[in-house]
């Protein structure tokens, strides 16, 4: 049986992230929700040497999707961008499967028709 702590450790990134996709616009949100959703759910088995890595990972991921976040409703930035430069370095870090992923997710992000016909909340015209 996982450690309580950590179960609620993971359980409260989880929940910070998708709270923090809520600022997105609505096609990235979902995009994004989804992949958090099948990047956790992928995890549930992974060594414990992978977990920390990955905690790690998705901290940092959560630290500056909040700050960007805080920046754009503080007024300190005009439009909110999203995400940060991938360095050379950590992208040599990464295993064939998850370059094609980050890849296909990057595709998936900038196509010019979206996937998602979302329409946000808003009054009826």
């Amino acid at each position: 049986m996982a450690n309580p702590a950590h179960v609620s450790r993971v359980r409260t990134l989880y929940k910070r992230i998708l709270l923090l996709h809520r600022f997105m616009p609505i096609d990235l949100r979902a995009l994004g929700d989804q992949y958090v959703k099948d990047e956790f759910r992928r995890h549930k088995t992974a060594s414990p040497d992978e977990v920390k890595y990955f905690m790690r990972e998705w901290e940092n991921y959560k630290d500056t999707l909040q700050t960007q976040v805080l920046e754009t409703a503080g007024g300190w930035v005009k439009k909110m961008e999203f995400g940060a430069e991938l360095t050379e370095e950590k992208l040599k870090l990464f295993q064939d499967d998850q370059v094609g992923q980050l890849y296909e997710l990057m595709r998936e992000s900038t196509k010019p028709n979206r996937q998602f016909d979302i329409q946000e909340d808003g009054p009826q015209k």
